[in-house]
C-alpha cells in the first residue's frame, strides 16, 4: 500500500503563505516592523541567565519529570500566580515549550479515531496536533457530543477573549458528565488588561477537584524565554503521571540547565511584572493609533495581540494596507474561517518600533 506523507494531511504552515506580503512590507523605506508573531524581543532577566550559565556544565541526562526543586517551583507558581489549587509535585510536568506539548498531546493521549474539539478561532497547533494523532477535528466554542479531548484557550490567541468562571465551570461539568479531557491553554494568563483571566484549575471553577483537567503554561511570553523552550502542564495527577511515563519513553526532556533557569523565573514574580508593564505601554500606543485609523478592536481583553477589523474590508485587505506602511500582521484566517475579517497585531516589538508603527498607521 502506498504511504501517504504525513505532511499531506496538514495545512500549509501559515506564515509561509504570506511571504510575498512580508517582502512587500520589508521594502518600506523605513524598514519592516514585524507584528505578525508573538516572539519576545526584550531581554531575559539577569538572574535567569545566571541560573542557566551556572548549570551549563552538567553532563548527565536531565529528569523528564524535572528536578524536585523544579516540581516544587512549578506547583507553587501555578497556585500563587494563577489561583490554582490542589497541586502537588506529581501534578506538574515540565515540557519543551508548550507548542511541543500541545502538538503531541492528542497522540500521547491516544486520540486516533476520536473527536478533538478546538475553538472556532484557534491557535493553529491545536488542529495540527489532532491531525498528527489521526483524530477528527471539530471547531466549536460549545460542548460537542462524543468529544474525547477539548482544547480551550483563555486568554485566547488570537482574539484576547477571556473566559469567565461560569464559562469555565460549564466545560468542567461537561468533562465530569462525559469523561472528556479539557486541556486549557493559559499561556497569556498574566497579561490581563480589561478582564481578569481565570485558570481552569481555580477552585471557583473546579470545586477543588482537578480530575480530567490540564492547564498549559509557558515562560515564553512574560519571562521572554521563548528560546529556552520552557513550559509546563499542571492538573489531574493521574493524567500528568500518564503523560510523564509516555514522555520518558519518547525522551522528551527539558534540558538540565533550562530546568534551573525555569526555577529562577518561577521564583521571581518581579521580572514578570516588569515585562507586563512594557506590553501595557505598547498596547496603549497601538490601540490609539488603530482607533484613529478607523479600526475596531474586538475582545483583546488580555494577551499579546490586538484583534482588529475595519468595516467592509477582509483580513487580506487589511494585511495589504498595513504592508504598504511596512507593517506585517497575521491575517485572521490563519486561525480559522471565523477570523476572515480580522488581523492579529502583536505587541512584540521594541518600544521605538511600536511608536514608529503607530506613526505610520496614523499618517495621512
Amino acid at each position: 500500500m502506498q504511504r501517504t506523507p504525513l505532511g499531506d494531511v496538514l495545512p500549509d504552515f501559515p506564515w509561509d503563505t504570506i511571504a510575498d506580503v512580508k517582502a512587500r512590507a520589508a521594502a518600506h523605506e523605513g524598514g519592516l516592523i514585524d507584528l505578525s508573531v508573538g516572539t519576545p524581543v526584550d531581554p531575559v532577566a539577569p538572574s535567569i541567565q545566571l541560573a542557566l550559565a551556572e548549570n551549563a556544565a552538567a553532563p548527565g541526562y536531565p529528569q523528564t519529570a524535572g528536578t524536585p526543586e523544579l516540581r516544587r517551583a512549578l506547583a507553587a507558581a501555578t497556585e500563587r500566580r494563577f489561583g490554582a489549587a490542589g497541586l502537588g509535585e506529581r501534578a506538574v510536568l515540565p515540557v519543551i515549550g508548550t507548542k511541543e506539548a500541545i502538538a503531541w498531546l492528542p497522540t500521547l493521549l491516544g486520540m486516533r479515531g476520536r473527536t478533538v474539539v478546538i475553538p472556532e478561532v484557534a491557535y493553529p497547533t491545536y488542529e495540527v496536533g489532532a491531525l498528527l494523532a489521526g483524530a477528527d477535528v471539530v471547531r466549536s466554542d460549545q460542548p460537542v457530543d462524543g468529544a474525547s479531548l477539548v482544547f480551550i484557550n483563555s486568554p485566547s490567541n488570537p482574539t484576547g477573549r477571556v473566559l469567565g468562571v461560569d464559562e469555565l465551570r460549564a466545560w468542567v461539568e461537561f468533562s465530569r458528565r462525559t469523561g472528556a479531557i479539557i486541556a486549557s491553554d493559559e499561556c497569556y494568563m498574566l497579561l490581563g488588561w480589561s478582564a481578569e483571566p481565570v485558570s481552569i484549575l481555580d477552585p471557583r471553577v473546579t470545586g477543588g477537584d482537578n480530575t480530567g483537567l490540564l492547564a498549559i503554561h509557558s515562560l515564553s511570553k512574560t519571562s521572554n524565554l521563548a528560546s529556552y523552550r520552557a513550559g509546563w502542564l499542571a492538573g489531574d495527577e493521574a493524567l500528568v503521571q500518564e503523560l510523564l511515563t509516555l514522555r520518558k519513553h519518547a525522551g522528551l526532556m527539558v534540558p538540565g540547565p533550562v530546568q534551573h533557569a525555569m526555577i529562577a523565573a518561577l521564583e521571581d514574580d518581579v521580572q514578570e511584572q516588569v515585562q507586563r508593564s512594557r506590553y501595557a505601554g505598547r498596547r496603549l500606543a497601538l490601540l490609539k493609533a488603530l482607533d484613529e485609523a478607523g479600526f475596531t478592536i474586538d475582545d483583546s481583553d488580555a494577551g499579546l495581540y490586538l484583534w482588529a477589523r475595519r468595516a467592509g474590508e477582509s483580513a487580506r485587505d487589511l494585511l495589504d494596507w498595513l504592508a504598504e506602511r511596512g507593517i506585517l500582521a497575521a491575517p485572521g484566517d490563519f486561525y480559522g474561517p471565523a477570523g476572515a475579517a480580522h488581523v492579529r497585531i502583536g505587541l512584540t516589538a521594541p518600544d521605538e518600533r511600536i511608536a514608529e508603527a503607530a506613526r505610520r498607521i496614523t499618517a495621512a
